[in-house]
């Protein structure tokens, strides 16, 4: 079986969801090729075959009708696949500029002969509505956040032609699915949750006796500085903490767009002495991190699951996080962590004094609750073979 996946990129040695799941495929018989925007980083697309789109030169128009007539006449020996898509497109009345344009940037995917062709997010999808059907493959997408809860409130209807195209759905939640069904999928549609995953064998903490000491409190959050983090609403609530004379210290690992923001709420609520960017850090870091802290917070404003809660609950850290999206399935309420309300910091104080206070026994048993479930429903062997059974049935 020979599956083509559309990524931006390869993906990097850090993208376990994408690496994890084509090193699965292979390891199974199945061949994959990557169709992608720009070759690098290439750690996680190794043993692949990698197929590069051409650029666009709006700018210069000589250059970029000099491609274009390379890149059609290379398109002569699939002559057939793309009069079938030009054909597809005339039926939606595309105009015939818009057709060549398509036509250009989808040059790398019509070459080729494909049983399945995975858009790895929704928004890729887009302009390449008909490329599946053109080269005979079946058509799959996976949802992730940004795609279906973000991306379309900009731009009303932007999936309508993609959902009578697909052939198959590949959701990381149930959340965004429901939201993906408001947004017209038709519910006819085949439909799998494969969830992130993790190496449990990196983060594994089965021998914590989890203590909170009665001194300084450890706070931690792995994410990027974006404003969809809810990295505000976490600093507002940790101001509510000083000034009931809790003694914490809150480190956020990670770099973003968002960090003069963020660092600016610090400054203003003179919270600099408990909170600490310490920006990126490799694999062997953050487990390190994870080890020496107590409470993980995710207070997300949308969030598609999140490996780095996961990643905390393997450790036996005590989750608190938003009801964004994914998050709510991620982590069972009261059982292996705690979900609140997004967009409440008064609730989030609230919430992390009443961990601090629980029993002892109490803290214990939803740290090893915790860990317990990722090793049990979340590891990257059940992805792997979720995969293979996607393309299979």
């Amino acid at each position: 079986m020979k599956i083509g996946i559309v990524l931006s990129n390869p993906p990097g040695y850090s993208e376990t969801f994408f690496t994890s799941k084509i090193k699965g495929l292979q390891a199974n018989g199945m061949e994959v090729l990557l169709f992608v925007q720009n070759k690098s980083p290439l750690e996680g697309g190794k043993g692949s075959v990698i197929y590069k789109a051409p650029k666009a030169y709006p700018n210069y128009p000589i250059i970029q009708t000099l491609l274009t007539l390379k890149v059609l006449i290379g398109l002569i020996p699939n002559i057939q696949k793309v009069i079938r898509f030009i054909s597809l497109e005339r039926q939606q009345k595309t105009p015939v500029l818009q057709i060549l344009k398509k036509t250009y940037l989808n040059s790398h995917i019509l070459k080729h002969k494909l049983d399945w062709l995975h858009f790895g997010f929704a928004t890729q999808a887009l302009g390449s509505e008909f490329v599946a059907k053109a080269i005979g493959a079946k058509m799959a997408v996976s949802f992730r956040g940004f795609d279906i809860a973000i991306y379309p409130l900009k731009h009303p209807n932007c999936y309508q032609l993609l959902w009578k195209n697909i052939d198959k759905v590949h959701t990381i939640s149930d959340d965004l699915l429901a939201i993906a069904y408001r947004l017209g999928l038709p519910k006819s549609i085949s439909v799998k949750k494969i969830t992130p995953a993790i190496d449990i064998k990196i983060f594994n903490n089965e021998n914590k006796i989890f203590q909170i000491p009665k001194t300084k409190i450890k706070l931690l959050s792995v994410a990027r500085l974006n404003w969809k983090k809810g990295f505000t609403y976490v600093i507002r609530a940790l101001y509510f903490l000083k000034e009931m004379k809790v003694d914490f210290e809150y480190t956020i690992v990670g770099e973003g767009i968002e960090y003069e923001r963020i660092a600016y709420e610090v400054y203003q609520l003179g919270l600099q002495k408990h909170i600490h960017f310490v920006g990126k850090k490799n694999r062997d870091e953050v487990v390190k991190l994870y080890t020496e802290s107590h409470i993980f917070i995710q207070h997300s404003i949308s969030e598609g699951f999140c490996n780095a809660v996961l990643e905390a609950q393997a450790m036996g850290l005590l989750c608190i996080v938003s009801n964004a999206e994914g998050l709510s399935e991620n982590v069972n309420h009261d059982q292996t962590g705690y979900v609140i309300p997004k967009y409440q910091s008064d609730a989030l104080a609230k919430k992390m004094i009443e961990v601090i206070n629980l029993t002892e026994s109490k803290k214990q048993q939803i740290s090893q609750n915790a860990m317990k479930r990722v090793r049990n429903k979340f590891t990257i062997e059940q992805q792997q073979q979720q995969f293979i059974n996607f393309y299979k049935e």
